[in-house]
């Protein structure tokens, strides 16, 4: 299965700035989405941003103009910068990605994965 792993969470104050990082490894694949959603204290998991193999990106209408998604298709790595941040992002953030996966003779297949989580705060 193909691997996400994130880093960049933590505390920030309100109005601060943080920068998560997922990278993806594990066989060969071919990427189709990368994104990120988050899951709140009781609260479904929900999309934050994704970004396509073209680069169209799509962004909840509640971080539009203060978060941006950035993906690196050399490295299988995607980014989101998050500026301007408040109590109401903190969550668990979640790296996705989904696409084909091809290990040694076998076809390809779709996969789907997700990262274990990082956490980020906002709170003074």
């Amino acid at each position: 299965q193909v691997q996400l792993v994130e880093s960049g969470g933590g505390l920030v104050q309100p109005g601060g700035s943080l920068r998560l990082s997922c990278a993806a490894s594990g066989g060969i694949f071919l990427i189709n989405a990368m994104g990120w959603y988050r899951q709140a204290p009781g609260e479904q998991r929900a999309l934050v941003a994704t970004i396509t193999s073209g680069v169209n990106r799509n962004y909840a209408d509640s971080v539009k103009g203060r978060f941006t998604i950035s993906r690196d298709n050399a490295k299988n790595t995607v980014d989101l910068q998050m500026n301007g941040l408040s109590p109401e992002d903190t969550a668990v953030y979640y790296c996705y990605a989904d696409g084909r996966v091809k290990y040694g003779l076998a076809p390809w297949k779709p996969f789907a994965s997700w990262g274990q989580g990082t956490q980020v705060t906002v709170s003074s």
